[in-house]
C-alpha cells in the first residue's frame, strides 16, 4: 500500500523532469551551484523529454527587465568570485533576483574575507574564533524584509544560512521550513534544514511541503539519524519509483553500508559508482575510509593518485591521501593532508574526526579532543566523534568523563556493540559492576563486532567469583571465536578453555575438564597447564571411578541475564 502511494506520487516522470529542468534554471541564475549539480544528476537519471514538452521560460517582469544590464554584469563578476564588485553594481535593483544575488554575493564576500584572514594568521584548530562580518548586517536588512513578508524562496534559504550562522538555531529552523514551503524543489535548503535535526522527534514535529523531493530528505535524514534499515527501503522504493540510474542514490546506499558497518556491500556499490562517474570525488573521501579498514594499501594508492590527477586541492583528495598515509603508518603527513582539508573547508566534518584519530596516534591528546570537539561543532551527531572523545579521556585516565562521552556516542549508536563495550570498560573502572554486566551482556546481545564483549563479561564474574556465571560466559565465547570463521587477533580461546578446565574439575565433570586441557595443549601460552590438569585427572580418576554430576546445575542469582547451555562439545570446534 505504502510502495502504490509512492509510485502514484512518482507517476509522472516527465512532470518530475520538467521541475528539476526548471528549477537547474533558477540555480544556476542565483550561483546556488551544489543545489543546480544535485538536481542535473538527478534529471539526467531521467529519460529525455521531446522538444515540445520542455518547460517554458520563467515569466519575465517589468523589474527584471531594468535590472537586466545590472543584473547579467554583477553576474559575470560573481561567477569570476568579485563578490564586492557584484554587490556594487546590484545596489539599489529592485527584482528578486538581482536582491537575493545583492545580498549572497555580500555573504560569500564575508565568507571569503573570514578564510583568506584564516590561512593567513592561524591554524586549522583556531578557524572558529574568526568569524564574517557581514553576518549581523545581513540579518538585520533580511529581518525586516522577513517581518514585511517580502522574501521568495531563494532569499529565505540565505536568511536561514545567516541565523545558522550566528548559532540562532531555533529561528534558523523555522526559516528553512519556510523556504522549503515557498519552493519546495531547492535541495539546497532541504540539506541546511537537515543539518540542524537532532533527532526522529524534531524531525516529526516539522511541517513540510508534501512533495516527491520529501522522500530524498527523509532517506538522507534516516542515513544520518542512524536508522539505517529505513533508509535503505526509502532508497529502494526511490530506485523502483524510476530513478534507478541516479548515481545520488547509489552513492548515499552506498554510505548507509558503510554507517552500519557492511564493508563488503559497501564497497561493491562504491566500484559500481566509480564504473558509472569515473570522475567522481564526491563521498570519495567515504570509500577511502572503507579501504583503509579492509587495510587495501594498493587500491587506496591507486585512488588517491586518481584523485590528484582529477583535482588535488579537493577536500575529498586530501582525506583520500590522508587515509592513504595514515595505513602507512606516516600519521605526521597523514595529519599535514586533514589540515590541508581544513583549510580548503572549515566545516569538513570527516577532516576534523579523522585528524583527531592521527592526534591519538601521535599521543597528542590535547589536540585531538580539541580536534574532535571542532567535529561535534560541526555535526553534533557525528558518533566517531563523541567516541573519540571517550578514547582521549580514557588515556588521560578520566573515567567520568569516559563515561559521559560513551554515553553520547551510544545514545547515537544504540546498536553498535564498540560503544557497548566502551561504556561497559568505564563502568568497571569506576566499579559500577552491575551497570558494567549489562552492557556487555547489550554488546553481545546487539552482535559484538569486535568479539569481546563476552570475554570481558566472563571475567568481570571471575573477578566476583560468580564461578557459573564466568564459566557460562566462557563457553559462549569460545562457541562465538570458532563460529565466526575466522581467528581474530586478540581471541584469548586459551584463557577461557583454561578457566573450564578448572571449573569443570572443581566441579568433578572429568571427562569435559579432560577436553579443555587437551585443548589448551594446543595453545603455547596455556600447553604446560593443559598438561599439568591432565595429570591431575589421571591421579583422581587412578583413586576413584566417580560418575559425572549433573551439567545442568542452576546459576548464582545476579544482574547477567545468561541463558544455561550444556558443556561444550568442544570437539566439534576447531580454531
Amino acid at each position: 500500500m505504502k510502495m502504490a502511494a509512492l509510485c502514484s506520487e512518482f507517476g509522472d516522470l516527465a512532470q518530475i523532469k520538467k521541475q528539476l529542468i526548471s528549477v537547474i534554471s533558477l540555480c544556476k541564475e542565483r550561483g546556488l551551484l551544489h543545489s543546480a549539480k544535485w538536481a542535473s544528476e538527478l534529471a539526467f537519471a531521467l529519460d529525455p523529454l521531446p522538444k515540445d514538452n520542455l518547460p517554458p521560460e520563467p515569466a519575465f517582469t517589468e523589474e527584471d527587465a531594468q535590472d537586466l544590464d545590472a543584473l547579467t554584469l554583477a553576474k559575470s563578476y560573481f561567477d569570476l568570485k568579485e563578490y564586492d564588485r557584484a554587490a556594487y553594481f546590484l545596489k539599489g535593483c529592485c527584482s528578486q533576483k538581482a536582491y537575493f544575488l545583492y545580498m549572497y554575493s555580500r555573504y560569500l564576500s564575508g565568507e571569503k574575507k573570514k578564510d583568506d584572514e584564516t590561512v593567513d594568521s592561524l591554524g586549522p584548530l583556531e578557524k572558529g574564533q574568526v568569524r564574517n562580518e557581514a553576518l549581523r548586517e545581513l540579518r538585520v536588512e533580511l529581518s525586516k524584509k522577513h517581518t514585511a513578508r517580502e522574501l521568495d524562496g531563494f532569499t529565505l534559504y540565505l536568511y536561514g544560512v545567516v541565523l545558522r550562522k550566528l548559532d540562532l538555531l531555533k529561528e534558523a529552523v523555522e526559516v528553512f521550513v519556510e523556504a522549503i514551503q515557498a519552493l519546495p524543489l531547492h535541495w539546497g535548503a532541504w540539506l541546511e534544514l537537515s543539518n540542524l535535526i537532532t533527532n526522529i522527534e524534531m524531525l516529526k514535529s516539522l511541517s513540510l511541503p508534501d512533495c516527491w523531493i520529501k522522500d530524498f530528505f527523509m532517506a538522507h535524514m534516516y542515513t544520518e539519524l542512524q536508522m539505517i534499515k529505513e533508509a535503505l527501503q526509502k532508497y529502494q522504493n526511490l530506485i523502483e519509483a524510476g530513478f534507478s540510474k541516479s548515481t545520488y542514490i547509489i552513492s548515499q546506499i552506498a554510505v548507509a553500508y558503510h554507517n552500519i558497518r557492511d564493508i563488503d556491500q559497501a564497497l561493491a556499490l562504491f566500484n559500481e559508482l566509480r564504473e558509472h562517474d569515473p570522475y567522481r570525488i564526491d563521498n570519495m573521501d567515504t570509500f577511502s575510509n572503507l579501504l583503509y579498514v579492509k587495510s587495501m594499501k594498493p587500491e587506496l594508492s591507486y585512488l588517491a593518485h586518481n584523485l590528484v590527477e582529477i583535482d588535488k586541492y579537493r577536500v575529498e583528495t586530501c582525506c583520500v591521501i590522508g587515509n592513504y598515509y595514515s595505513l602507512r603508518s606516516q600519521h605526521e603527513k597523514a595529519a599535514l593532508y586533514f589540515q590541508r582539508a581544513l583549510k580548503l573547508n572549515p566545516r569538513c566534518l570527516g577532516a576534523w574526526t579523522l585528524m583527531g584519530h592521527e592526534y591519538m596516534e601521535m599521543k597528542n591528546t590535547s589536540a585531538a579532543i580539541q580536534a574532535y570537539r571542532h567535529a561535534i561543532e560541526v555535526n553534533k551527531r557525528d558518533y566517531r566523534a563523541w567516541y573519540g572523545l571517550g578514547q582521549t579521556y580514557e588515556i588521560l585516565k578520566m573515567p567520568f568523563y569516559c563515561l559521559y562521552y560513551y554515553r553520547k556516542a551510544h545514545q547515537l549508536r544504540p546498536n553498535d556493540s564498540r560503544m557497548l563495550v566502551a561504556l561497559g570498560e568505564s563502568y568497571e573502572k569506576l566499579s559500577q559492576q552491575v551497570e558494567a554486566k549489562k552492557c556487555y551482556w547489550r554488546a553481545y546481545s546487539v552482535g559484538d563486532v569486535e568479539k569481546m564483549a563476552l570475554l570481558k563479561l566472563a571475567k568481570l564474574h571471575e573477578q566476583l567469583n560468580e564461578s557459573d556465571d564466568a564459566a557460562q560466559c566462557y563457553m559462549l565465547y569460545i562457541q562465538d571465536i570458532f563460529s565466526c570463521g575466522e581467528q581474530l587477533e586478540h581471541a584469548e580461546v586459551s584463557t577461557a578453555l583454561r578457566y573450564l578446565g578448572q571449573y569443570y574439575f572443581k566441579n568433578k565433570h572429568y571427562d569435559e575438564a579432560s577436553l579443555c586441557a587437551q585443548r589448551c595443549c594446543d595453545y603455547n601460552d596455556a600447553r604446560e597447564e593443559g598438561k599439568a590438569l591432565l595429570r591431575q585427572i589421571s591421579q583422581v580418576r587412578d583413586q576413584v571411578e566417580t560418575p559425572s554430576a549433573d551439567l545442568f546445575t542452576p546459576l548464582s542469582n545476579n544482574n547477567t541475564p545468561v541463558r544455561r547451555v550444556s558443556p561444550l562439545n568442544l570437539i566439534s570446534f576447531t580454531p
